[in-house]
């Protein structure tokens, strides 16, 4: 079994272009059926703020991978001076089931999620005809400068600013150098909302605060899933999420939709409607997007697979007896 940890995928390389072929290829996959993936639980003790999940699941096709991610989110860990996120990976070989790997999944874990809304902002892109220009993040955690990195990737060129705003305040240090110049920080929320071609939550807010109607057109990805109060988004018709049953829980924005202005499952496109029959076209480009997604463990095991091939091929990462 081969041992990989955050320093190892650095070694490794982000392609953020690769990265988000694979949760593509992975999102083909699930819309054929060739994977499985069970409701995912939630192990709460003591302070009722934490959690771990257990995300379990198989990948067919090209990935052909089998797994679990374990991950823990502890919200007051910064005052410990500690990640509020913890995970490993483990991949088993689907037809042995003997493990394959362990990886620190703290890094793997975010990639995947930037990973998502990447792919998200590439269809989003295809159908508009057009290509954002200026992104809003709420949220300078780990999750906010991994979906920063990827923007600035995927936008390139065409990428005007980052307008970003964190209730803690923004470290210049934890600003890459090749972001500083398209960097603005804030000192409210809306400033980035307002701004923002795609806007992104990336918090671990307590109480919902987003209490603005978005402007015409714009991408939310709501990846921290309790930003938004309901009335602000309830006339956004072009709702997507990963998997309903997933994310109509667990008091995400999603469940709160659903039971205060009777969103259903037969409202939403998921991921694969979007990736797999272009189904974003069905909404004129004047009509807001809002993204979404609980986390679905089948894109975890794509990109710890994805990693391990690449670690194998170069010998990097600990080889355990």
């Amino acid at each position: 079994m081969r041992y990989v940890n955050d320093a190892h995928i650095q070694e490794l390389g982000i392609d953020w272009n690769e990265l988000i072929n694979v949760v593509e290829q992975v999102a083909r996959t699930i819309d054929v059926g060739d994977f499985a993936q069970p409701l995912k639980p939630y192990l709460r003790f003591g302070d009722p703020a934490n959690r771990i999940i257990a995300m379990p699941a198989f990948v067919g096709g090209e990935v052909d991978m089998s797994g679990i991610k374990w991950i823990a989110s502890f919200p007051g860990n910064h005052q410990r001076g500690l990640p509020r996120a913890h995970c490993i990976v483990i991949l088993n070989d689907p037809v042995t089931g003997k493990p394959a790997a362990c990886f620190e999944g703290g890094l793997l874990s975010g990639l995947r999620t930037a990973a998502v809304s990447g792919l998200m902002m590439r269809h989003y892109q295809a159908v508009r005809g057009h290509t954002a220009r200026k992104v809003g993040i709420v949220g300078w955690g780990p999750i906010g400068r991994l979906h920063a990195a990827m923007a600035k990737d995927v936008l390139g060129t065409a990428l005007e600013r980052i307008t970003v705003f964190d209730l803690n305040g923004v470290d210049p240090d934890t600003i890459e150098p090749a972001l500083r110049p398209f960097i603005d920080v804030e000192t409210s929320w809306q400033a980035p909302f307002r701004a923002s071609d795609v806007f992104i939550t990336s918090t671990v807010s307590k109480s919902r605060y987003i209490d603005e109607t978005p402007d015409a057109g714009k991408l939310l990805l709501n990846i921290s899933l309790r930003d938004y109060k309901p009335e602000s988004i309830r006339s956004v018709r072009a709702v997507v999420v990963d998997d309903w049953q997933e994310v109509c829980r667990e008091n995400t924005d999603i469940e709160q939709l659903h039971l205060e202005h009777g969103l259903k499952q037969s409202d939403v496109l998921t991921i694969t409607d979007v990736v797999c029959r272009g189904r974003l076209a069905d909404y004129g480009t004047d009509e807001t997007v809002f993204f979404s997604p609980m986390g679905l463990a089948a894109f975890d095991i794509g990109i710890a697979a994805y990693f391990l091939r690449k670690a194998e091929l170069s010998g990097i990462g600990i080889e355990l007896a």
